[in-house]
């Protein structure tokens, strides 16, 4: 992890300082353990993220939210077809002042949940010790009933992506949104269909079809003939000739034989190595392995 850290320092022009945990201290407990490093700035709030969503990050809206209200912290709320699997956010429509959370609803209560960004001022770091702690059970509703927590209702589309499919549901969204607000950033030609982004340094060869939904990381190879949809190659995949993705996630440095079929949500870990003619459905597969032979029933490979 350390490692792509340092490549982002580069890439960003920034400087990144990791925090890292050496116990599971929850969603609250790791900013009592960075709290030297937030407090270096006492006066100047900042955001956490859950790190398994995917949205349009109205970051700037936030701030001039957070300012406005004058309250401890702020919180993204969107909205939801069905409130009942999550955690609900009450809150007063016309301040957005969070009035109390209800977990999982029987009943409606309301359509918006916690979206997973918060802005928080550096005082809430005094209600937080360096345990085991939620902040979204144990420090927000304490705030709440304060009258200091307040939610922003975010515009545009939200998801997590925790499980692989919803991770291909997000990148589907993500695509969208640039198509519509950043086209630019999208391949185009006649070997491309729908909505996909390749990385500049990816080789694609002769021949092959990609999208739509599809994603292709920074030093991927595509031999001729590839056809690709609705998945995502990470950094340093190499596709074989003639090979058929669809539906899935392949890790970093992984290899895919010629003319083998990869689908139906497979999963490979980091630096697997898929043999020529082969058939994978919907198995995971742990890193550093090489697949010798078919799997057509998904299971997880060790």
């Amino acid at each position: 992890m350390l490692g792509y850290l340092e490549e982002f320092e580069t890439k960003l022009g920034i400087k990144i300082t990791c925090s890292q945990e050496t116990e599971p201290l929850g969603t609250a407990g790791p900013l009592a353990l960075a709290r030297e490093k937030l407090m270096e700035q006492p006066s100047e709030p900042f955001f956490v993220f859950n790190s398994d969503i995917t949205c349009e990050y109205p970051l700037e809206e936030m701030i001039e939210f957070h300012k406005a209200h004058g309250g401890e912290a702020s919180i993204l709320v969107t909205k939801v077809d069905e409130p009942s699997k999550y955690g609900v956010v009450i809150l007063d429509e016309e301040t957005g002042r969070v009035k109390k959370f209800v977990e999982k609803p029987a009943v409606f209560v309301g359509n918006k949940i916690n979206a997973g960004i918060y802005l928080l001022n550096t005082s809430i770091l005094d209600r937080i010790q360096p345990r085991l702690t939620s902040i979204e059970r144990e420090v927000f509703p304490s705030v709440a009933s304060e009258g200091q927590l307040y939610a922003m209702v975010l515009t545009g589309f939200w998801m997590d992506i925790g499980q692989p499919k919803d991770y291909l549901t997000g990148l589907r969204l993500y695509l969208d949104y640039l198509r519509r607000k950043s086209s630019l950033e999208l391949a185009v030609g006649p070997n491309i269909i729908g909505n996909v982004l390749i990385d500049d340094s990816a080789k694609i060869g002769e021949g092959c079809l990609i999208g739509p939904d599809v994603a292709v990381g920074p030093g991927c190879v595509l031999e001729s003939g590839v056809r690709l949809s609705s998945c995502t190659l990470m950094k340093g995949v190499r596709v074989k000739s003639s090979a058929h993705v669809t539906g899935s996630i392949i890790g970093w440095h992984s290899t895919i034989g010629q003319s083998a079929h990869v689908s139906s949500m497979a999963v490979l870990g980091e630096d697997v190595h898929v043999r020529d003619t082969l058939f994978l459905n919907g198995v995971i597969v742990l890193p550093h392995k090489e697949i010798k032979s078919h799997f057509v029933k998904p299971e997880i490979i060790m």
